[in-house]
């Protein structure tokens, strides 16, 4: 029997039977919370796990004894002594299926990764099932809203399959309700209110919609402009500079340069969740603006540009000559939002320790 190591998180509720093997369960667990837990491969497009599950795409229908027909895992509660067979040739079967259908109304199979977080997820799933575009064919669903002039989300619902990920975890994760579905059948649309773009919804460009797309209907415009750049895509974890709420991040970069970024779905302050700033801004890494030498300014006003050893100097005699005239009290630091961590930290015990004041402030706090 697989159990649980520690119970003191919550009550178990009794035991089921996952392809022969025995597993307890606790109070409120789904049968796919359990699959996934003990590392069964049970296929989903409509799964976010935080989000109310959905059952729309029908992939992780299971077979469950003394059910005649197939049910969805994510939305039936685990119940004591039930026998669940995850992977059987007739849900294979079912699965590529529905895959073949999903797929026959996508035009496009091969989605940069740079689209977004979760944007392979289907491409996957054909690959993993061997299934293909041609076996279907028929009407379509869904219109491209290629010319919203917004600068962040591309909105390509020539790819959309109608899980609405997207409409949830607007509504469920931001509150913010910018988009919802209209019409049925293969008038589905995902829209804003009024067809407006989305400039003009609730939008807050957060991109959790984009993050949260299996497709690639909805991607992320600035990361894709790097799609042509060589290069390997590399991912790095840290954490957004912008406030002080400490959100966890993946840094996409192609060699030496930062293409995009992925909110980390595993960071423990934000879990998934990113604001425009900590999910777009990050342009002034490469900007052409940006200084590459210290500037000193002159009597007339003018700058120079210096090397780091003069301007420290420059730097050094300015703060003496301000403490010598007005007192410690006299300086106040303030660090910037787009320094890294370690600068923040060094800039407040340059304050700290080397004048003996506590005025010190950060453009970003929270």
């Amino acid at each position: 029997m697989i159990a649980f190591k520690d119970k003191s998180s919550g009550t178990v509720a009794g035991s089921l039977t996952i392809d022969g093997e025995l597993i307890e369960f606790r109070d409120g667990e789904t049968i796919y919370q359990i699959a996934e837990r003990c590392r069964r491969e049970v296929p989903t497009l409509c799964y976010d796990e935080r989000l109310e599950a959905f059952g729309a795409c029908r992939l992780c229908v299971v077979e469950l004894e003394g059910i005649h027909n197939p049910v969805a895992s994510c939305t039936t509660m685990a119940d004591d002594g039930m026998v669940v067979k995850t992977k059987t040739e007739a849900l294979e079967k079912h699965r590529k299926t529905l895959l073949e259908m999903v797929a026959s109304e996508n035009s496009n199979l091969d989605v940069d990764p740079l689209s977004g977080y979760a944007s392979q997820e289907l491409g996957q799933l054909l690959s993993r099932y061997n299934a293909n575009n041609g076996r279907f064919a028929g009407n379509k669903s869904g219109d491209s809203n290629r010319d919203d002039k917004n600068p962040f989300i591309l909105r390509d619902y020539d790819n959309c399959i109608s899980c609405y990920r997207c409409v949830r975890v607007c509504a469920e994760q931001e509150g913010d309700h910018a988009i919802n579905v209209m019409n049925r059948g293969f008038n589905t649309q995902i829209t804003a209110e009024f067809g407006n773009d989305l400039r003009d919804s609730q939008c807050t460009f957060c991109g959790q919609c984009v993050q949260t797309c299996p497709t690639g209907a909805l991607a992320d415009k600035k990361a894709l402009r790097a799609s042509d750049l060589p290069g390997d895509i590399s991912k790095t974890r840290s954490i957004c500079p912008y406030c002080g709420v400490g959100c966890a991040v993946d840094i996409l970069t192609k060699d030496d340069r930062v293409v995009g970024i992925h909110p980390a779905m595993d960071g423990p302050a934000n879990e998934g969740a990113l604001c425009i700033k900590g999910q777009y801004a990050f342009d002034f890494v490469h900007h052409p603006d940006r200084l590459t030498k210290p500037l000193i300014r002159q009597a007339d006003g003018s700058f120079r540009e210096v090397e780091w050893d003069d301007a420290l100097q420059a730097a050094a005699a300015g703060f003496s000559k301000v403490r010598e005239k007005y007192g410690r009290h006299a300086v106040t630091g303030i660090a910037s939002g787009r320094a890294p961590h370690e600068a923040a930290y060094t800039m407040q015990k340059f304050i700290r320790a080397s004048f003996g004041t506590n005025y010190i402030d950060n453009c970003s706090r929270s």
